[in-house]
């Protein structure tokens, strides 16, 4: 069993900040990788960032720049940094990762979604 708990969502002016938490708890052999996704009212859930245990990293265009995404391997743990938020950031943010357990079995695992809301 593995959980993912996001934390740091919340409501934010256009222009501010927020930086997103998702820690991984349980039997964890890997995390490759983590990212994070979003989805707004009316639309398909879609990729914000991803990065690898390694510390490769893609974003999706509407992003870059902006966010930053991070992550602390001992930890488990993977960050999201939004500067410079806007009003179309507005969204439900998911975590996600990759898991392979200590039974050395593969899953896609995610969280269950924070709150972002960014007011013009």
């Amino acid at each position: 069993q593995v959980q993912l708990v996001e934390s740091g969502g919340g409501l934010v002016q256009a222009g501010g900040s927020l930086r997103l938490s998702c820690a991984a708890s349980g039997s964890i052999f890997s995390l490759n990788p983590m990212g994070w996704y979003r989805q707004a009212p009316g639309k398909q859930r879609e990729l914000v960032a991803r990065i690898t245990s390694g510390g490769s990293t893609n974003y999706a265009d509407t992003v870059k720049g902006r966010f930053t995404i991070s992550r602390d391997n001992a930890k488990n743990t993977v960050y999201l940094q939004m500067n410079s938020l806007k009003p179309e950031d507005t969204a439900l943010y998911y975590c996600n990762a990759v898991v392979v357990t200590v039974s050395k079995i593969t899953y896609n695992y995610w969280g269950q979604g924070t709150q972002v809301t960014v007011s013009s």
